[in-house]
């Protein structure tokens, strides 16, 4: 049985859909990664899962239990941390994670088993307020506040972003722990290095599904050759690059722009005309989620 199943599931906001007949199921025990930018519909089919929202048609099953009907009790079985810190400002981090507790009527004493690894990290700092806390720290305890109720299945609606590098990692490796726990993950995010961390993905884009495969299997289906240029004038190269027989496509990629190539692309050509330009580089480089995602965005 899959912990979430979603058929043909869409939303709008007045004229703008956020969400278009999005399909797609999540396995229990499995971290599952939605990877897309802002707009990509990833907030809305969050809170249609949390039952925040319903659904203007298609269905979503959760646990076992349909979103719309079975709404009460979805609210037991979820953890659910919303992009925005959301959590008490003026309570201290022992009263927020005393105030879910009660709200789904356990004890911080019942499941504090599940939350220990986390919340020891921010435990020392217990009667500061919440709203003092640093991201990292906020981070934590709304990931503690989410499982203090011993859900079977957690939603994280971009739970990274704004939090530097050093707890980003922290964050994916607790994710990691409780996965073995068996707990099922649906996470998004808009960082494609974070992809890697799932057992699979979804590349979303303007309410819809472009791809779901494993992080090596999306990879490993980019049929095109890519090479990694720089120069001096990068916009310079840029422009021209793309204006070359052979060149597919041509963008930014940090430091140096990824030409992805076709059959007609000549290397010697290539070279003879652009190894001149000052500072020019030239390097073959292996495709990444992101260099799949730009592509099916452009399609």
């Amino acid at each position: 049985m899959m912990a979430i199943e979603i058929h043909n599931l869409s939303k709008s906001y007045g004229k703008v859909q956020a969400l278009k007949n999005v399909s797609f199921e999540v396995r229990r025990g499995e971290l599952f990664g939605l990877i897309g930018p802002d707009g990509a519909g990833k907030t809305t089919l969050f809170r249609l899962l949390a039952t925040l929202l319903n659904p203007d048609s298609g269905s979503a099953v959760l646990d076992g239990f349909d979103i719309v009907k079975d709404y009460q009790a979805v609210r037991s079985r979820v953890g659910y941390m919303p992009g925005r810190f959301s959590l008490y400002p003026d309570l201290s981090v022992e009263e927020n994670l005393q105030f879910f507790a009660a709200l789904f009527g356990v004890t911080v004493a019942e499941s504090y088993s599940l939350v220990a690894p986390i919340y020891k990290q921010i435990e020392p700092f217990r009667n500061r307020r919440a709203g003092k806390l640093s991201g990292g720290m906020k981070q934590k305890l709304a990931l503690s506040c989410a499982l203090i109720h011993r859900p079977s299945v957690l939603l994280l609606d971009e739970p990274t972003t704004g939090v530097d590098a050093v707890s980003r990692c922290e964050f994916w490796d607790m994710l990691a722990e409780l996965r073995r726990h068996g707990l099922t993950i649906l996470v998004s995010t808009p960082y494609m290095d974070e992809a890697v961390r799932c057992d699979r993905v979804a590349l979303c884009d303007e309410g819809g599904i472009l791809k779901i495969d494993t992080p090596e299997g999306i990879v490993n289906d980019f049929d095109s050759v890519i090479y990694g240029v720089k120069a001096k004038s990068m916009l310079s190269l840029l422009e021209k690059a793309r204006l070359f027989s052979g060149v597919a496509d041509c963008y930014p990629f940090g430091e140096w722009h990824h030409m992805v190539t076709d059959d007609d692309f000549d290397v010697s050509d290539f070279l003879s005309v652009f190894g001149c330009v000052d500072g020019f580089e030239f390097i073959p480089v292996s495709p990444t989620i992101e260099d799949v995602f730009i592509k099916l965005m452009k399609r």
